[in-house]
């Protein structure tokens, strides 16, 4: 709780926390009454087991609950955090912001919902839900959806890069194989976006040319199949008209894939799409084994959404881990305060993270480009999200508004 009042105090987060009917609260503290509802929701902790954890009104909470926590307050602040970290200078020894993969984390629910599904795989004979996160390779996520654990992720894949309204500016993702499809390789490329997935079994993927009779010493060891140009430009103007569609955001990205999916051999679209992605996905595949760097760079982006899967883990461990809201809307909210808070620990990590370098830089030692590239912010030994919560302000802080550095002597 303290780490968020902090990070609320520099990037002013709760402001976007506004009542749905615009009405004025007559709650005494109400900041602390929504950081309890957000820490709670992100905790898996019911209202009910919240006020034990803190001196505050259980109604109260319920009543903050309702009418300041939904979808349409909790992204906007989380944009502020997400924007708060693309500004920080240690951040873009990380990435320039540009680079982002998406990656879903399953959770168990202990009651009956609409939305959950079993999957024996992870919930055994229960059943669970997928909560899909998307994050920046400046270790900040800036989208999370909520989906059917049976559900193919490639469906989704675009939802939150084109409803991003924060400050990075997406121009290329990764996800693992389960995100892609010869669909969405055709759709990132029609929007101006590079898709790059690490693929599973790549050798055994089928390889496509415009024109089969060229021959490239390089490319004779490869075998390819003919595409067919006249399917795509048939249907090159429906192509564009869907992707106009989908860059204004008439529509949502995962609606429209799933509609084209349901019959894709009765749908022409959906076939000159795909043919279309097979060309993109082929340039991709060449690419990917020619160059390690390339295959490094993928992998280091996805192993960032791995280790936000851990940290998430940590903070959502109350009641095991399991799901106890019944309703969608529910769930959306959860994921979101879930994104907000984690995104808020990456933030405190790397203002601190940034202050001890200050000073060791300042003590002379030599810190290298290279040595700050490794640094993580997403770091959770230090986080306690166990015992009773307080909302008060830190009582020491500097002039900057900081905890204090604590020096360590060690011996020579």
């Amino acid at each position: 709780p303290e780490l968020l009042h902090e990070v609320d105090t520099w990037t002013n987060f709760s402001r976007h926390l506004h009542h749905a009917g615009n009405a004025n609260s007559r709650i005494d503290n109400l900041q602390r009454h929504l950081y309890a509802v957000m820490l709670a929701q992100a905790r898996n902790i019911d209202f009910k087991q919240m006020v034990d954890v803190v001196d505050l009104s259980y109604r109260q909470m319920i009543w903050c609950n309702n009418w300041y926590v939904r979808e349409e307050t909790l992204q906007p602040s989380t944009d502020e955090i997400v924007n708060y970290q693309y500004r920080q200078p240690l951040s873009h020894y990380w990435g320039d912001g540009r680079f982002s993969s998406s990656d879903g984390q399953r959770f168990p629910v202990a009651v009956r919902t609409q939305n959950a599904t079993p999957l024996p795989r992870y919930f055994g004979y229960g059943r669970g839900l997928t909560f899909l996160t998307w994050t920046s390779n400046q270790y900040s996520q800036y989208g999370t959806l909520v989906t059917p654990p049976t559900h193919r992720e490639a469906a989704y894949t675009l939802d939150k890069i084109l409803d991003n309204d924060s400050e990075i500016d997406i121009q290329e993702h990764t996800t693992d194989t389960d995100g892609y499809t010869d669909l969405i390789f055709a759709l990132f490329d029609l929007l101006g976006m590079q898709f790059a997935p690490r693929l599973k079994d790549i050798s055994t993927t089928r390889l496509f040319r415009m024109d089969i009779e060229l021959a490239y010493d390089n490319l004779k060891a490869l075998k390819f199949h003919k595409s067919d140009l006249d399917l795509i430009a048939q249907n090159w103007d429906e192509m564009l008209r869907l992707v106009a569609s989908l860059k204004f955001r008439w529509t949502t990205p995962s609606l429209i894939i799933r509609k084209l999916q349901s019959f894709p051999r009765q749908h022409i679209l959906t076939q000159a799409l795909q043919e279309y992605g097979r060309i993109v996905k082929t340039i991709f595949i060449l690419r990917y084994y020619n160059s390690e760097a390339y295959r490094r760079r993928i992998d280091s982006q996805l192993n960032k959404s791995e280790k936000f899967h851990q940290l998430r883990g940590h903070i959502h461990s109350a009641n095991r881990g399991k799901i106890r809201k019944k309703y969608p809307q529910e769930h959306l909210n959860q994921a979101n305060c879930l994104n907000l808070i984690v995104n808020a620990v990456a933030v405190w990590n790397t203002v601190y993270m940034q202050t001890a370098i200050q000073y060791l830089l300042s003590t002379g030692q030599d810190i290298s480009e290279v040595e700050l590239e490794r640094l993580s912010p997403v770091r959770y030994e230090h986080i306690n999200v166990f015992g009773k919560y307080s909302f008060d302000r830190p009582s020491i802080l500097t002039d900057e508004g900081l905890r204090p550095l604590v020096v360590k002597n060690t011996p020579d």
